[in-house]
């Protein structure tokens, strides 16, 4: 399979995995949420607000995903973390312009 670089960054933000996970459970599973919580041993208030997008998937939900829908955790994270660099980068531009640069080795005075 061929890799492609992105060489600029989106101008639309990476989805949530809110996005995903709302789409496996609801389209694929067919599985509630209140049920899905429940599994996990979350809440469904819980559960929703990642859903909604509203709340980061965090390392133990995660754990209680992958293991839900029997997959590596891993992409929840890897979702949720470009998606708050990609947030994070327009809410700091600013600050981040100011910022000079300086090479590994690169000693300035």
């Amino acid at each position: 399979m061929d890799e492609y670089l992105i060489t600029e960054r989106p101008q639309r933000p990476p989805s949530h995995p809110g996005d995903l996970i709302r789409e496996i459970l609801e389209d694929h599973l067919r599985l509630p949420v209140a049920d899905a919580a429940r599994r996990i041993g979350v809440s469904r208030q819980a559960l929703h607000g990642v859903l909604a997008g509203s709340t980061a998937v965090t390392p133990e939900m995660a754990l209680r995903l992958g293991k839900l829908f029997g997959r590596n955790p891993d992409l929840w994270l890897r979702m949720q973390q470009s998606h708050d660099m990609w947030l994070a980068e327009r809410r700091i531009a600013a600050d981040l312009a100011r910022i000079e640069t300086v090479a590994l080795g690169q000693v300035t005075q």
